[in-house]
């Protein structure tokens, strides 16, 4: 893959994850300076690599989850520190003064779902907390009924699956077919692993559409993750 095909397909998983609509030719050649022809060009070899594909009722592009694997990696080997943003701040605000233990993972969840519009889980002890649920079954990409069982089918095995897999990263992201239960949902989960009173590997995240802004809610589930572990452990 080219530079040029990097960024062209980058942009097309920032612009789709923003407008939630696929993304065209013309809106990349203005972006990007050059002619309409000469994207539909990249897009064709990025389609025939297989990181996005064409919907059957539009002539723009949409990533597959093997093109977010390939943006979520790009994003994780970034080296530079990122300045705090707003919604970290907000996040460690919430959860500092929250009081006992329970009530502390709580607010960091809720705070979760106010921030990234997804559901937000965590572990307490041996129960998984859900919160946010009108959200996720709120996406476009959810109003199917198929959909909507394939995502049931997930949620109803995430507990049992964290106890058992206990994935061992600071923080995992799985998309799309990646989960390990209701592949077909087309979700992404976002996951970071903490210490708590509870358990050496408490987990906190959230599960949206793999149609997520994944800067913004990887650094939030991972602020989530750390801000917990240095309350709890004050």
């Amino acid at each position: 893959m080219t530079t040029r095909q990097e960024q062209i397909l980058r942009s097309i998983v920032e612009q789709y994850a923003e407008v939630a609509s696929p993304v065209g030719s013309s809106l990349l050649a203005k972006v990007f300076g050059v002619s309409s022809a000469t994207i539909r060009a990249e897009m064709a070899e990025l389609e025939r690599l297989g990181y996005i594909q064409q919907p059957h009722t539009s002539a723009g592009r949409v990533p597959t989850d093997k093109g977010y694997r390939l943006y979520v990696n790009s994003l994780a080997e970034e080296k530079e520190a990122q300045p705090e943003r707003r919604g970290e701040r907000a996040l460690t605000a919430r959860v500092q003064d929250a009081g006992m233990p329970e009530r502390t993972i709580r607010n960091a969840v809720d705070t979760l779902v106010e921030l990234t519009h997804n559901l937000g889980i965590a572990t307490i002890g041996n129960q998984l907390y859900m919160s946010g649920l009108s959200n996720l079954f709120g996406q476009p990409e959810f109003m199917q009924a198929g959909q909507v069982q394939q995502v049931a089918v997930l949620l109803d095995n995430l507990e049992p699956w964290l106890r058992e897999a206990a994935p061992n990263q600071p923080l995992s992201v799985y998309i799309g077919k990646e989960n390990p239960v209701g592949r077909s949902a087309g979700c992404s989960l976002i996951i970071s692993r903490f210490h708590s009173p509870y358990s050496d590997r408490s987990y906190i995240g959230v599960l949206g559409p793999t149609r997520q802004n994944y800067r913004e809610v990887m650094n939030l589930v991972g602020r989530a993750g750390k801000t917990l572990e240095e309350v709890l452990y004050e």
